[in-house]
């Protein structure tokens, strides 16, 4: 039987039994996760991890859980890392500009849109999501799809919150976005679809981003419930960390995407 492992006398020393849903569109599986512990005289001799643990849990055994903690800690701070890494500054630094300086002073793909044109935006539009991507994935792989959603997280605050740039980031929009790719593409496809209509008609990317994020809980209470927690912190971040912008839009002062402006001018 998975999860239970015996002395050569057959003795059963310990066991634990975990249960974790995880949901693919519509349906639910049900994997099991196990932690079991062979003991000796002097405590633990080795301990084994079946199920959602990742890389970690299933091809390394340890004498201890404190490794496959250890592991889980590392991952958590290389995912706040990945988020840490800020195209919008970057690349305005290398052409001279302060982009908290410049536009809205936002580190992120409209304000890089803005200030530095369709090219730089374009690129750090793509990096932002892939950080959200490349630090689930890191951590549904090495430590299971717990640690994944933590690091969903860790990426998001590394990103609005990064330490190399003296805590001063972006709002998180397209590294959430990223995050939500990485633990389930369908909720993020709809989600994205709700952007872009509210874009197309506010012509307002902070009302499809607002907008986009209040859909990630619906759509994760539909496809993948046990994210329905996760996507409200989320959505909730994203809210947040747009006060400027709904107090410009309630007193009618919110810029246009400058690509609609351009539009009408001419």
């Amino acid at each position: 039987m998975p999860g239970i492992w015996k002395t050569r006398s057959g003795k059963v020393l310990a066991l634990k039994e975990l249960l974790s849903n995880s949901c693919s569109g519509r349906k639910v599986k049900r994997k099991m996760r196990s932690i079991g512990i062979i003991g000796g005289v002097d405590g633990p001799t080795a301990v084994y991890l079946t199920g959602d643990f990742g890389i970690i849990g299933e091809h390394f055994h340890f004498s201890s859980l404190a490794p496959y903690f250890m592991v889980l800690a590392v991952t958590i701070i290389i995912a706040y890392l990945i988020g840490n890494i800020s195209p919008a500054t970057l690349l305005a630094r290398a052409k001279g500009i302060d982009i908290k300086q410049a536009g809205s002073g936002n580190a992120g793909t409209t304000n890089a849109l803005r200030v530095m044109g369709k090219k730089a935006g374009a690129i750090t539009l793509v990096i932002d999501v892939v950080k959200g991507i490349a630090a689930v994935a890191l951590g549904n792989f090495l430590c299971g799809s717990l640690c994944g959603m933590i690091c969903v997280v860790a990426v998001v605050a590394g990103h609005i919150w990064p330490v190399m740039f003296k805590f001063k980031g972006g709002k998180g929009v397209a590294t959430i976005f990223g995050a939500i790719v990485g633990l389930n593409i369908l909720v993020a496809l709809y989600g994205l679809i709700v952007l872009v209509i509210a874009v197309l008609i506010s012509k307002r990317v902070s009302v499809g981003s607002m907008l986009a994020a209040l859909s990630f809980p619906v759509f994760s209470y539909w496809l993948e419930p046990d994210f329905v927690v996760l996507a409200c912190v989320l959505a909730l971040i994203i809210i947040i960390k747009h006060r400027a912008n709904i107090k410009r839009l309630i007193k009618g002062e919110e810029p246009k995407l400058s690509l609609f402006d351009k539009e009408k001018k001419k």
